[in-house]
């Protein structure tokens, strides 16, 4: 069984991506940000141990997109809540552990993606903690079916997203791994600058 990383990416236009940031750095400083940071992160965590797979959106434009890499597969991220987008990333057909990240985290190693699926081994599910409440990674075992309120009144965006997500799949082992930070403001930026150098 071969391990999988869903990586989600969102096409770098001006105004559509990274709005938060854009708000305090300019929208084309944080679509030009977003577009080689997820250039960078996706060079970064090749590797022979998992195959790498594009969780694109938006479907049609980031599915013939010429932004990424030709060579990686891509699957659509779909309509609805990130609960829903996920949720249909962890129906990727393929065998074996599948994780999930985004890609605005600098700090992310193969290092930690290799720390995940080896909780899997122990766990059903694996958990990458994020300072505000979030989280950065979340991994399946794909030992059993898809939960079925997988992702059930979770309050995306806020310090509830975590511990939400972790009671709706009550009956899973979880494990937690490396705490991370993702970007989405000017001050995350500023703070994960030292990170993305960390080995």
């Amino acid at each position: 069984m071969r391990q999988t990383l869903v990586v989600m990416v969102k096409e770098p236009h001006p105004g559509r991506v990274k709005t938060r940031l854009g708000r305090d750095i300019g929208m084309v400083p944080a679509a030009w940000w977003f577009r080689h940071q997820t250039r960078a992160l996706l060079r970064r965590l090749s590797d022979p141990r998992w195959q790498i797979v594009l969780a694109v959106s938006p479907d049609a434009e980031g599915g013939k997109s010429r932004v990424w890499p030709d060579h990686l597969p891509r699957m659509v991220q779909g309509r609805g809540d990130l609960g829903n987008r996920m949720a249909r990333a962890f129906r990727y057909p393929c065998h074996g552990p599948l994780c999930i990240i985004g890609a605005d985290i600098p700090g992310i190693r193969k290092s930690h993606i290799n720390r995940a699926f080896r909780a899997l081994g122990h766990a059903e599910v694996v958990f990458g903690p994020a300072p505000d409440g979030g989280f950065w990674l979340m991994g399946l075992k794909r030992t059993r079916a898809l939960p079925a309120g997988i992702f059930a009144d979770v309050r995306w965006s806020t310090e509830h997203a975590l511990d939400d997500t972790r009671k709706s799949v009550p009956h899973l082992r979880a494990a937690h791994v490396d705490i991370l930070r993702d970007v989405d403001t000017g001050h995350d930026l500023r703070m994960t600058t030292p990170g993305a150098r960390a080995t």
